[in-house]
């Protein structure tokens, strides 16, 4: 339901099928890029690009399978695991006031939460946990496969608190600091610590320190309503029938991926992060000290490496973008930034392929194609 299920499914074969910008002979623009993801079968895009000569935003296709309407540019979304960028930009500047440390160890803000079993929160520090080198077991993180799965949980609760206990009762993947796996899970742990330090929720805290600063007016957090407030494309699924399911309605919101946003104010939060608005230089530059991800992330993005709660990989043209990034069912999120924040493009998807590999790693390609592209021409 967030970042991990498509890593999983696609990463395997997604190197070999990404045609890289750099070998598209005459770019012929965003809306291009927008329309080749929508030719794949995306019922919707929007797309952002910014730099120094200003933003630019273009749609494709529907914002309603059975409708004519396109999406609006202001449309929002549900941003998926983008949402670990914006944890994990609290928690740092928690550590520029040092009020945690990031080598802290869990057991000192959650004592006696995570131990038994194979854990021991004395080892497992908030590092650890926002680089996903944890090893926190994540396999039991609420899911849907099935349109059938969808209709019986869409509405369904859970709480951080009821999410790490799950995955807690599965011995860990590795011990902390000898591996990395992607855990939604661990950033549930990481909104626990949050509130922990704090007194208040973790999304109480992105509002007050992100969303209300950078006058984000169209991002909010849903809690419990399964509707997204205001303008918005519907988000579909297809599953292995083949059949899209419109699975806009969803009662998902955590630590690891809960917010709702547009693709114009995901853009002012990526520019103000990397352009140091958010954070201070230490405090960026550990963000920014990334490290190996499995083979599975390596071959769906070669020279992809983690940092804390943001990816960077390759470009198709040479050096480096960062991208938080994310997937929730219905919705696809994909941000690139340069590092200093000049240079920006944010996707928002409003369909999952989910039917195929084949059908999957054509989204992700396209996507990449957008996002390189963008970027790359800036250079």
């Amino acid at each position: 339901m967030r970042f991990k299920p498509l890593i999983l499914t696609v990463a395997v074969t997604l190197a070999a099928s990404v045609v890289p910008a750099s070998a598209v002979a005459g770019r012929l623009g965003l809306q291009d890029d927008a329309d080749a993801i929508r030719a794949v079968g995306v019922t919707g895009v929007i797309a952002r690009e910014t730099s120094a000569h200003g933003s630019r935003t273009v749609v494709s296709g529907v914002a309603e399978l059975d409708g004519q309407q396109p999406p609006r540019p202001d449309g929002r979304f549900r941003i998926g695991s983008t949402n670990k960028t914006l944890v994990a930009t609290v928690v740092l500047q928690l550590v520029a006031e040092k009020r945690i440390g990031l080598d802290d160890s869990v057991e000192k803000w959650l004592p006696g939460l995570v131990q038994g079993n194979g854990y021991d929160g004395r080892r497992i520090t908030v590092r650890h946990l926002l680089q996903h080198t944890a090893g926190i077991y994540d396999g039991y993180f609420p899911n849907i496969q099935s349109a059938q799965e969808y209709y019986e949980r869409r509405y369904l609760p859970h709480t951080e608190e009821e999410i790490v206990r799950a995955g807690l009762s599965h011995a860990p993947d590795f011990q902390p600091g000898e591996g990395w796996s992607y855990s939604n899970t661990g950033y549930d742990l990481v909104g626990l610590v949050i509130k922990a330090v704090t007194g208040r929720t973790w999304y109480d805290e992105v509002d007050r320190r992100i969303v209300r600063p950078l006058k984000l007016h169209q991002t909010y957090f849903p809690g419990t309503n399964p509707r997204i407030a205001g303008p918005h494309a519907h988000g579909y699924t297809r599953f292995t029938s083949g059949k899209y399911t419109d699975t806009t309605k969803l009662t998902d919101a955590d630590a690891s991926g809960g917010y709702i946003s547009t693709v114009r104010d995901l853009d002012v939060f990526v520019r103000a992060l990397f352009g140091g608005r958010l954070l201070k230089p230490a405090q960026l530059q550990e963000m920014m000290r990334t490290v190996a991800v499995d083979e599975s992330v390596e071959q769906m993005w070669p020279g992809a490496r983690y940092g804390l709660g943001v990816f960077s990989r390759d470009l198709s043209c040479g050096g480096t973008v960062w991208i938080p990034s994310g997937d929730q069912i219905g919705y696809k999120t994909r941000l690139g930034s340069t590092e200093d924040g000049g240079h920006s493009v944010v996707l928002s998807m409003s369909t999952q392929l989910n039917d195929s590999m084949e059908a999957a790693l054509s989204q992700e390609s396209a996507a990449r194609k957008l996002v390189d592209n963008a970027i790359c021409d800036a250079a």
